[in-house]
């Protein structure tokens, strides 16, 4: 009997920071920008032979077909330019994650378990850091700045200020409902009610936060405060607890 070749990987590879994001970059990138940027090339092509045969002697109805390229250019030029912006901010996210990602990684010298785009019940989880502090969800918005204005950002516990006006962003309740989820995931793999909190992330952004927001249930800060963060934090588990919980997480990982 021929033997058959395996792969020589026992379980599958971790994710990496932004993951989701690289596929879905390149979703939109093959079905939303290449195959849009072709039908306006090909529309191009048709108007213009048109006209040439119209010029010529043979006598096409180069106006009628004119106006119906025209109108599907407009169509799938619209789409076109949604696809460039959709592109443009998925790749900016992208970026913003892999950047916390890789500065999160620094924890494992203070001894924490660090994994990225943990994928859920359709949604994701960013960044999860299991320290001795507790386990962390954290949540990575990546916001563009103004040359002209400071990127300083308010948080007073229940909402996120950008020069006064609430961000238009569900952050706060997308992390507090992943961090719920965790909870739960980690309770039924470990039998244990494990301390998970939530934290949303503004990369290149200064958060000034309130005595409430201090002492609010989610937390909203830079990635460059965490490790004091986590380092001021009270000892909430022991170092065998943050290796069993990352051994339950990965072990769930790897079955997705």
């Amino acid at each position: 009997m021929k033997s058959q070749k395996i792969s020589p990987l026992k379980d599958k590879p971790l994710r990496n920071p932004g993951e989701s994001l690289d596929r879905r970059l390149i979703d939109v990138a093959l079905d939303g920008v290449i195959f849009n940027f072709m039908v306006l090339i090909i529309l191009f092509l048709a108007v213009t032979f048109s006209w040439i045969y119209a010029l010529s002697d043979a006598k096409p109805d180069a106006v009628t077909i004119s106006v119906i390229c025209g109108v599907a250019a407009i169509f799938f030029g619209v789409r076109l330019a949604k696809a460039f912006k959709e592109t443009k901010n998925i790749k900016l996210g992208r970026d913003g994650e892999k950047a916390v990602g890789q500065f999160l990684e620094r924890l494992r010298l203070d001894g924490a378990q660090v994994f990225h785009d943990i994928e859920g019940e359709n949604f994701n989880l960013d960044h999860v850091v299991i320290h001795r502090s507790g386990v962390f969800v954290i949540e990575t918005k990546t916001m563009s700045k103004s040359s002209n204005s400071k990127s300083v950002l308010f948080y007073n516990g229940k909402q996120i200020l950008r020069g006064g006006k609430p961000l238009q962003s569900d952050a706060i309740t997308q992390v507090k409902a992943a961090s719920a989820w965790l909870h739960k995931l980690l309770f039924e793999s470990t039998g244990k009610r494990l301390p998970v909190k939530g934290i949303v992330v503004f990369p290149g952004w200064y958060v000034k936060t309130t005595d409430l927001g201090r002492s609010a249930e989610i937390a909203v800060l830079n990635p460059q405060v965490i490790p004091n963060y986590l380092a001021n934090g009270r000892q909430q588990l022991r170092d065998d607890e943050v290796h069993m919980s990352a051994y339950h997480l990965s072990r769930y990982i790897r079955t997705k």
